[in-house]
């Protein structure tokens, strides 16, 4: 395996090809060029030379220039300048210009190969943590948000206007619609995205907890606060702080927030100097807080800093056209987890999921193909790995409607049916009946 490409660029010949012979016996591939044009020009059509080694005088141009492009066209690439009348001036402007080395031709080979090594090093290290920060930054993007429905496409459109602004945002929608992925995706795509992104469930502590989680606290402040602690605010300083389920938290800590909002500062616990910080605050809610401001049961000063651009994030049920895409996504992840190869989804198993009502949205889809994928056997999916909540339905109270003892008898063999997978013996042990009764209803009810 070859250690990384190295492109030699220098007009005289013999050195050229002696250079390149060297170098590719200590395991690198070589490219070469004898003139800046021809060099530039392998460098745009193959673009991942870890190492550019090139002659500062050059037929149709210097060293010099050929640095220049490189450092604006490469975001990893490393560039060695050789020369035969070196001088310290013109080695430390090379290294000003971006050049890892400037070398004296005839300084030895051994020199050469060891400053090749550590040039080369640098630029797939970089390569690296290039294509890492590509990776996560395609993790937590909208495109990781699926769906072609309009209500979906319309959210996600405010969602990317409102991304690079440093403006408060707060999220509605039903728990398991995705908030956090919203607010993760705007936070990615804003000019924060490379400073923290912080998440705190508010109703998942109580009101002293979350204060000191929040804003931290000194030392001494209360029983047990053996350390100075930062809070979460300090924590995603100039990056993005995400309190979902908002509407959660306490009176005197939405006063407390509240100032932080408007003056970007805060007292801890037992402090008593403020702590500035520089937080852009997306929040997220499943109630109603305008109402909830209405009734005194949420500070309306606070709803309306937080609601400076509001975004409602829309149920699955809203949006039961991109059930298909979400499923092929989620089968997608779980298939290659379990490593099972899924080659069908029967048309049935998708019908059956359009007719249920999704109390729990996507999050609640997830976990049924999750579990899909776990019991099938064959690689295909069907309805018949369907829990019996999506199987049958339920109806609301309000909704419920009263039919005569055969229609409500007819019913609840369909559900016991489905439940025993049509097992014969099992649906009849389940009715209190005997099989050859079973047969006959079946029968009468045209069910057989």
């Amino acid at each position: 395996m070859k250690k990384g490409k190295i492109l030699v660029i220098d007009d005289e010949d013999q050195l050229r090809k002696a250079l390149s012979r060297i170098i590719e016996l200590e395991g690198y591939e070589v490219v070469q060029a004898d003139t800046a044009i021809k060099g530039l020009k392998l460098f745009e059509k193959e673009k991942d030379f870890s190492l550019v080694i090139c002659d500062v005088k050059l037929p149709d141009t210097n060293g010099l220039e050929v640095l220049k492009h490189i450092k604006s066209n490469s975001t990893f690439s490393e560039v060695i300048l050789i020369t035969a009348y070196g001088t310290i001036h013109d080695g430390v402007f090379a290294m000003k210009q971006g050049a890892f080395d400037y070398i004296t031709k005839g300084d030895g080979d051994e020199q050469l190969l060891v400053t090749i090594e550590k040039a080369v090093e640098k630029a797939l290290m970089q390569k690296r943590i290039l294509e890492l920060e590509s990776k996560l930054e395609s993790r937590y993007s909208f495109d990781r948000i699926i769906g072609k429905s309009k209500i979906i496409k319309d959210t996600l459109s405010l969602a990317k206007k409102v991304a690079p602004t440093d403006s408060t945002v707060l999220l509605e929608g039903e728990t398991g619609t995705g908030k956090e992925l919203f607010a993760q995706s705007i936070h990615s795509s804003s000019p924060r995205k490379n400073k923290p992104f912080i998440a705190v469930n508010c109703s998942a502590f109580p009101k002293e907890l979350l204060e000191s989680e929040i804003f931290g606290h000194k030392k001494g402040a209360f029983t047990g606060a053996n350390l100075d602690k930062k809070g979460l605010f300090e924590e995603a300083d100039r990056g993005t702080l995400f309190l979902d389920e908002i509407g959660e938290m306490h009176p005197d800590l939405q006063s407390k927030l509240l100032r932080v909002i408007e003056e970007q500062s805060f007292i801890k616990i037992g402090d008593t100097k403020s702590t500035k910080v520089n937080v852009r605050i997306i929040a997220a809610t499943n109630r109603n807080l305008l109402e909830d401001a209405r009734h005194d049961k949420f500070r309306s000063d606070l709803y309306y800093r937080l609601s400076v651009f509001k975004i409602r994030i829309p149920s699955l049920r809203e949006r039961k056209e991109d059930i298909p895409m979400l499923v092929e996504n989620f089968v997608s992840i779980y298939s290659n987890k379990t490593k099972k190869k899924i080659r069908n989804i029967t048309p049935e198993f998708y019908e059956r999921l359009s007719a249920c009502n999704w109390p729990g949205n996507t999050r609640e889809l997830k976990n049924i193909i999750e579990r899909a994928v776990i019991l099938t056997e064959d690689g295909q999916i069907t309805h018949h790995q369907l829990p019996i909540e999506v199987l049958v339905p339920q109806e609301s109270n309000k909704n419920e409607r009263f039919g005569t003892l055969e229609e409500m008898e007819k019913e609840h063999i369909q559900k016991v049916l489905i439940h025993t997978r049509g097992n014969m013996t099992k649906t009849a042990e389940k009715l209190g009946i005997g099989v050859p009764t079973l047969y006959r209803k079946l029968n009468r009810y045209g069910l057989k």
